[in-house]
Order: structure tokens, then sequence, then C-alpha cells
């Protein structure tokens, strides 16, 4: 029976892949790229989630049918994700709610300690990890055989949390020490204007900035979300741009005077 890896977001995947590798496994990968921590979740039709997110030169719509396809195809699926990733646990409780009565098996890496070697060939340790995301692919491929089965209850537990957030339908939803919650459109609002003054920054600073801060205790936000704010608070008037606000590396922002 041949397993298939999940896992949310590129940056993850590219680390799986190389676990893979170094581990000398020939599993599957699929890969789950919207980010499901952010944006209207009522309706969970691809096709929902396409209108939503558009992008240029990705096929939402159908990337996202062909991972679910996909998905239910598989003969033994094992799920990645961390508990203090928004992204990652937005992703862990739809997928519980998607593949409702589906057996499958996860990975779960908060909290653990993780050896690593970083890219510059130096030897460390992730002492408590955050998400898969953070951890190098020499660390996962440690972490091969720690998969676990979920039980029912626990299924049908994260089914309701994920449903209750459908429910409530908010822009984002952030990680806190009771679990995933909904948070307004306004969220990240503060943390953005904090980064800026009276002297012309560029997006790309602020943004990188405010990433920084809120990666601790959780992962909370990713760049686009934080950039399409910064877009929306320059045409309230809450910053001043020098510039088209959408290029995130050329153009300058500002508190009004």
């Amino acid at each position: 029976m041949k397993t298939t890896h999940i896992i949310p977001g590129d940056s993850a995947a590219g680390s799986l892949r190389e676990a893979l590798r170094i581990a000398g496994r020939d599993d599957d990968l699929l890969v789950f790229q919207d980010d499901l921590s952010c944006g209207p979740i009522a309706d969970m039709a691809p096709s929902a989630r396409a209108v939503w997110r558009q992008m240029d030169g990705w096929d939402i719509e159908n990337s996202l049918h062909a991972f679910w396809l996909n998905a239910s195809k598989a003969d033994r699926l094992v799920v990645w994700f961390g508990r203090h990733s928004a992204r990652e646990m937005a992703f862990r409780l739809a997928w519980a709610w998607r593949m409702a009565g589906r057996h499958y098996h996860v990975i779960d890496v908060t909290g653990l300690r993780v050896p690593v070697r970083w890219g510059n060939g130096t030897d460390g340790v992730i002492q408590s990890a955050q998400a898969v995301s953070i951890i190098p692919g020499n660390g996962l491929a440690t972490l091969f055989g720690r998969e676990r089965n979920v039980s029912a209850n626990e299924d049908i537990l994260n089914q309701r949390r994920w449903e209750k957030l459908m429910a409530d339908n908010a822009p984002f939803r952030v990680v806190t020490a009771d679990g995933l919650a909904s948070a307004p459109i306004d969220h990240f609002d503060a943390l953005l204007l904090a980064q800026a003054n009276s002297e012309w920054k560029k997006v790309a600073f602020i943004i990188g900035n405010a990433l920084g801060l809120s990666s601790d205790p959780y992962l909370q936000v990713g760049d686009m979300a934080l950039h399409e704010r910064v877009i929306n608070l320059v045409e309230e008037g809450a910053l001043i741009a020098d510039g088209d606000p959408s290029e995130m590396r050329t153009c300058q922002v500002r508190l009004p005077s």
C-alpha cells in the first residue's frame, strides 16, 4: 500500500520533498496550495475560493479540484501540520471536514524537538516546532514513522470546529491558546501601521517587519494577506503611498502628516 503525504503550502512541500529524497522513499506528495486562514469559507467549493483568490498564472479552481480528487483516490494518507501555524491548522480542520469518514494518519509537529542541519552547513536543534514549514527537509526526514491514527472522536471534534469557523465566515482565522479563532478584517492593521512612521519605507519592509512580529508564539498570517491589507490601508488614507502599493518592492509608504 503506497503512502501519500498531504501538506499545506509550497514552502512546507519543498521541505517534505527534500525529506522524502533524503529518506530514499518513493511515497507520493499532494500539496494544498490555498491558504484557508484567510478569506471567506462559508462556501468551501473550489469555485468559490477561486472567485475570492484570483491570481495570475494559477488556475486555482482546477488545482483544488485535482487535490481533493487525488486525495480521495490515495491508498494510505498521512497529513502533516503544526497547530501553531494558522495556515496549517486551518487546513487540518478543513481536511477533517472534507474527508469525513475517511481513515488517515497525522504527523503533528507542534512542540517537537527536531535536530536539523541549516543551509549554511551548521547543525542545530529546533527546540519546539511551530509548523512543518519552518523545519528543513533533513529535520522532517527524522519524523517518518511517527504518524498516528486519528480516532473517530477526534475527527468529529475537528469537523465541528471547522463548521463553527465556516459559520463565522470571518476574513481571518488566527491561532490562540484555545485553538483556531475567527478574526476581523482589521486584525493585523495596527501591527502594520506600527511599522510605519513619517519617513518613506518600502511596502516590503513594512510587511517583512509585521511578518516577523506576528510569528511568535504563533505563525499567524502570510505576506500576501498582509500586502492586501497595506493596499487597503492606502485606499482608506491610513497610509500615504509613493507609487503603486501593489508593487511591494518599489512602492514606499508613510503615515499621513
